[in-house]
């Protein structure tokens, strides 16, 4: 498994997701994934989770076909997706800029240029390059309840 390391490799995942989920400038989707464990001793509740069990977490970014494109295995199951995120290799170059994705692209009908971008979960923080669903309320607008449809469908 690699990490795509070119802007056409980027380009590539971002036409995949727009085809195949209308979802223009995506480039990922990121998730993490409990995977229960027996604590060894003396752990504590260091791999104490709040399904009330034990875990390590699989912190993984696909493309829009499911396939891996980064994953993060190990941590302990106490800390949230948006943690393990900020403390991952992938976070750091994505915010230094080391992963070379392209600069921000024009949309149809967009005056401005528009990032690329992750696809996440609320479990994670919005950022220029992380878009993540408007919170729960029942005072969204039908535009904010399609765009969170949408959003979560193509991830």
């Amino acid at each position: 498994m690699k990490v795509p390391c070119t802007e056409d490799d980027w380009k590539k995942i971002a036409d995949e997701f727009r085809n195949k989920w209308n979802f223009p400038n995506a480039i990922g989707a990121i998730d993490g994934k409990h995977i229960e464990i027996e604590a060894p001793p003396n752990a504590g509740s260091y791999y104490f989770n709040y399904k009330g069990t034990h875990s390590i977490v699989l912190l993984a970014l696909a493309d829009a076909e499911c396939n891996f494109l980064f994953i993060d295995v190990g941590c302990n199951g106490r800390m949230s997706d948006g943690g393990i995120f900020k403390n991952s290799t992938l976070y750091r170059e994505l915010y230094e800029d080391l992963l070379n994705i392209s600069s921000d692209e024009h949309l149809p009908n967009c005056v401005k240029p528009v990032p690329y971008v992750i696809l996440g979960d609320d479990a994670f923080a919005l950022s220029k390059n992380l878009l993540i669903p408007f919170p729960r309320s029942k005072f969204l607008s039908a535009k904010q309840k399609v765009f969170n449809y949408r959003l979560c469908r193509a991830r």
